[in-house]
């Protein structure tokens, strides 16, 4: 069982890299971030075509997420639960494998945040705490193993950001959002790919602007975090940072993990 989380930039602008990359890796389950575009309009012929059932929730120019299973969903949830939003953030699912063990996964697209202080920000902050409480509650009577993934536009350490200093001050990077993040563990979730790597220059996003992907001048910021039944069952993680060298890529790269059973 491989799931993954791709933030896409628009499912429109980068549909040949997305379906190629989907090809190529052929994740059981993938969560998309910002497909930004209303379900209608969503290209569920040419995702489908590879095989891939399809569970959006969508919104026209901004935001959006999606889910893509070749197994049987169900229980879907669009909206992150208790928490009133106008923006399409939050989907998750019960995944169903033929002969395999089931998850219960959730795809999220954190608020940015910036400018601080503002609006944003403080949305930002409400938007992680609704998050927290529902972790909270589904950690406290889990039925399958859970994942939660997607952009979390947070960098939990300062290994994973290229020039910390600079991105002190910035929403991503905050020390409120990092004390967060370690509340959140605290939980008992698993960051998968800290779980598989310490190492250094482990990157998932690099912006447009100032060179930063050929600097290698790059953010953590898309996390898959597991509940203990499901880090139970990993086996290993990726990302696949080759991506972003492709013709008309996404800023962010696909980060996936691998689970036994």
């Amino acid at each position: 069982m491989r799931i993954a989380t791709y933030n896409v930039n628009s499912i429109k602008a980068h549909l040949p890299a997305v379906t190629g990359w989907l090809r190529e890796r052929a994740p059981d389950v993938a969560g998309l971030q910002e497909i930004k575009c209303v379900d209608d309009a969503f290209p569920r012929l040419e995702i489908e075509a590879l095989g891939y059932r399809c569970e959006t929730f969508g919104q026209k120019t901004y935001n959006g997420v999606a889910l893509l299973s070749k197994h049987k969903m169900e229980d879907v949830t669009r909206g992150l639960p208790g928490f009133a939003d106008e923006q399409s953030r939050f989907i998750a699912a019960r995944i169903y494998p033929k002969g395999g063990a089931p998850f219960h996964i959730a795809n999220l697209y954190v608020p940015n945040g910036n400018p601080v202080p503002s609006e944003k920000w403080d949305y930002k902050q409400r938007w992680l705490e609704a998050l927290f409480a529902w972790v909270e509650g589904e950690m406290k009577s889990p039925d399958m193993p859970l994942v939660v993934m997607g952009d979390y536009n947070i960098m939990p350490e300062d290994i994973d950001c290229h020039d910390p200093k600079a991105w002190r001050d910035d929403a991503l990077f905050r020390n409120e959002v990092r004390q967060f993040f370690r509340r959140y563990r605290a939980l008992g979730l698993t960051d998968a790919v800290r779980s598989c790597t310490s190492a250094k220059e482990t990157y998932t996003f690099w912006d447009y602007q100032a060179g930063a992907w050929p600097k290698n001048n790059g953010l953590r910021i898309d996390h898959l975090m597991l509940s203990p039944l499901a880090a139970d069952r990993l086996v290993s993680t990726g990302i696949d940072k080759h991506v972003r060298g492709h013709d008309k890529p996404s800023d962010h790269v696909p980060v996936w993990a691998k689970f036994a059973g």
